[in-house]
């Protein structure tokens, strides 16, 4: 199979990248910039902004399948970067698949285009998106999502899977950042702490998308549909978190802040960023509250029966492989 990866650099691009180059498919990453794991891959690199249109379909021919990995991420910025990325990239890679003659389109998407900022347990793909987002992520990731759907058509089958909270040993932001926020501080507990959230280790994310651009083609159940990903069981967040940093030589987190007080706080902050033009990410936002203090797993009943997936990795290796990262990376002092 001849794959092209969007954002092959990234966390979720590299462990797809992996898994294909593993079993010998080519490779070719469309990405802003070269990366150095990527040419240890055997991937062939093609430096490109998505947002820009012109000469994407060159890039994208003789390619039997499209992982649209690439997105902006983050809790703050100005909506109209949100847009060119997440919305005008898409539309773009849509474009570049049909003027190409891709089969096939796997998008990436993310369960918070469902996130009403309430409690999700449970719930499968029929609970549709929100009617209004907390961020511009959420809303343009929600957009891009349904364009990319759309385009599901006998020449360019598209299914879209949602991964949620992609952890693993390389993981460069979830981990990291609450690792960061706990050293200083300023780290407490959301709500009563109760709250159970899915996880998803990378191999199993990565695992899911080789699946679906497998399987995926016109008329099969998963054209034209979105999937949620994770583990198989969510873990009560606060207490796998603490399991973390425990094995890691830092005192559990216990203080603990009601739920109302941090979104009023959250929104205060909010003005003050936007009303003083501060640059860099506020230090809590909305969303980051509504996210910490309610619970969201799903049913992955259509990702097992529809695309085959069963996580090749189990919670308790996931973490195993994941602490042994985060001692590598302090012991080396790069966390």
């Amino acid at each position: 199979m001849r794959a092209l990866i969007t954002g092959a650099g990234g966390f979720l691009g590299q462990a797809i990248a992996r898994r294909l180059r593993a079993r010998g498919d080519a490779v070719r990453s469309v990405a802003r910039s070269r990366h150095a794991a990527l040419d240890a891959l055997g991937v062939e690199q093609v430096q490109h902004d998505l947002s820009v249109g012109d000469g994407l379909t060159e890039v994208f021919e003789g390619v039997d399948v499209v992982f649209h990995v690439a997105a902006l991420a983050g809790m703050w910025g100005p909506r109209e970067r949100y847009v060119a990325v997440n919305v005008t990239g898409t539309e773009n890679v849509v474009a570049a698949c049909r003027a190409a003659g891709v089969p096939k389109l796997v998008y990436t998407g993310s369960p918070s285009v469902s996130f009403r900022g309430h409690d999700e347990e449970g719930v499968d793909e029929s609970v549709g998106y929100a009617e209004e987002f907390l961020f511009y992520y959420s809303e343009t990731k929600a957009i891009a999502e349904r364009l990319a759907l759309a385009a599901n058509s006998p020449g360019l089958a598209v299914t879209a899977l949602r991964p949620h909270l992609i952890y693993g040993p390389d993981d460069p932001h979830l981990l990291p950042r609450l690792i960061q926020r706990h050293r200083a501080g300023r780290l407490r507990i959301l709500g009563d702490g109760e709250n159970r959230v899915a996880l998803t280790y990378v191999e199993n994310a990565a695992a899911a998308h080789v699946s679906a651009g497998d399987i995926l083609q016109f008329g099969h159940p998963s054209a034209g549909r979105p999937y949620f990903i994770s583990d198989l069981e969510p873990v009560r967040v606060w207490d796998w978190l603490n399991g973390v940093f425990l094995a890691l030589n830092l005192p559990p987190v216990t203080r603990r802040v009601p739920k109302g007080l941090a979104l009023t706080g959250a929104a205060i902050i909010e003005g003050i960023w936007r009303g003083l033009s501060l640059s860099g990410e506020p230090p809590i936002t909305r969303f980051t509250v509504a996210q910490i203090s309610s619970a969201h797993w799903y049913d992955l009943s259509a990702a097992r029966r529809d695309l085959g997936y069963d996580p090749p990795v189990g919670p308790e290796e996931a973490l195993r492989l994941t602490l042994e990262g985060l001692r590598g990376r302090i012991a080396a002092g790069t966390l």
